[in-house]
């Protein structure tokens, strides 16, 4: 039985606890940690952790010497590495939510402690452990769609414009960033687990809608692979309807998430027969339809692969590694949009947007942040994006 400590129990730990509860038999949550005690003992009593006892901080809690073997790390993104590193230098292994950290400076020393440590660490993200990226991972791995030529990548969201009235967001040294950091942050470790780390990147970025933030809230980026293959992303927080998807064209078909191919054939002079290329059409059909459901999705689905990882001593599906490697791209598409030149990757430690504070000095405020709430009127988990699985939830269970 795997001991839990929830650090941070605002709106996301919702379903970092509903994951936890559906494996009773595994692990229990035993200590909820927040600055604003009240929120902890919400969760507390909303859920009926009995086993819970509530700390103000999480040193607190490493210093109390509780039998903790996890810290889950749900708070605003910089403080995630100060306590990653804490834990993990005090023996606990660590599931952090996204974004891993507020630079590749502090992903680094995350990465390095969890080596000292011998512990595990995870850093969330869900999209992996839902059916339809998986079946799209399947048909990108079949060959069937040929060699990889462009990825259309849309993170569309929309925030209202008193979203950013929260303390901690809409600031660059406490977000850390705006919509790419912390919306399409979910489709960018989707596309490089799907097409691996481009080569160089292009971007620009606004705020349009949100004068109450000094960050952005849309972001356009061209990233270049070694191939020649194109993919573009549009990060949003405008974007009425919350359309997301990942769309792949390779030489031979096109595959997405949603759902959905088509394969053409090419007549004598070049223009696409009326005919598709049928065959491929239901090979991949077939290919998608034959990958088997995941048995947890999204957050469960990640508790259960870190509970996996740490009874079989096996790495995470999302380690270290993977989660610095979507921050890079991140502070690539940040650095190409404040200097407006094509940035290399990988970004070199003496690179000013590798440091800490890097991006946080140069980047620009778009607005000043107006106001700061303490805390909104709790409703619920929020949502984490357009459903891309064809299951219902409870389907999902």
């Amino acid at each position: 039985m795997l001991n839990i400590a929830i650090v941070g129990t605002g709106n996301i730990s919702h379903h970092h606890i509903q994951g936890y509860l559906q494996f009773p038999e595994r692990c229990r949550i035993v200590a909820l940690v927040d600055i604003y005690p009240e929120k902890a003992r919400d969760k507390k009593a909303r859920y009926g952790l009995s086993h819970a006892r509530v700390y103000a901080s999480h040193q607190q809690l490493l210093e109390d010497g509780a039998n903790i073997d996890i810290v889950d790390v749900c708070t605003p993104p910089y403080v995630h590495a100060e306590i990653s590193i804490a834990a993990l230098r005090a023996g606990k292994h660590v599931l952090c939510e996204k974004p891993m950290a507020a630079s590749l400076e502090e992903c680094d020393a995350m990465i390095a402690a969890q080596q000292a440590s011998g512990k595990q660490l995870s850093i969330i993200a869900q999209n992996r452990f839902t059916d339809a990226f998986w079946r799209l991972k399947a048909a990108v791995n079949s060959g069937l769609a040929g060699k990889f030529c462009h990825a259309q990548v849309d993170s569309l969201w929309w925030r209202g414009h008193c979203y950013y009235d929260l303390w901690w967001r809409g600031t660059w040294e406490k977000e850390g960033g705006g919509c790419t950091l912390n919306h399409a942050v979910h489709h960018i470790d989707a596309m490089l687990w799907l097409l691996g780390v481009p080569d160089d990147v292009s971007a620009m970025m606004s705020n349009v809608a949100h004068n109450n933030a000094e960050v952005e809230d849309l972001t356009s980026a061209i990233f270049r692979y070694h191939n020649g293959a194109l993919a573009q992303l549009t990060a949003s927080v405008v974007h009425h309807g919350k359309e997301q998807k990942i769309v792949i064209q390779g030489e031979k078909a096109r595959i997405s998430a949603p759902w959905k191919t088509v394969a053409f054939q090419s007549a004598d002079n070049g223009f696409p027969e009326d005919a598709h290329d049928t065959d491929r059409e239901a090979r991949l059909n077939a290919l998608h339809d034959a990958t088997p459901s995941l048995p947890w999705t999204l957050h469960a689905g990640q508790v259960d692969n870190l509970l996996s990882a740490i009874e079989h001593n096996t790495p995470p599906l999302v380690d270290g590694l993977q989660g610095k490697r979507a921050l890079e791209v991140i502070t690539a598409i940040y650095a190409s949009a404040i200097t407006g030149r094509i940035v290399s990757l990988p970004i070199p430690p003496d690179d000013p947007f590798y440091c800490t504070g890097g991006l946080t000095a140069l980047a620009p405020r778009f607005y000043e942040k107006t106001a700061s709430v303490t805390r909104f009127r709790e409703v619920g988990a929020i949502p984490l994006g357009q459903n891309l699985d064809e299951r219902t939830p409870d389907e999902q269970k």
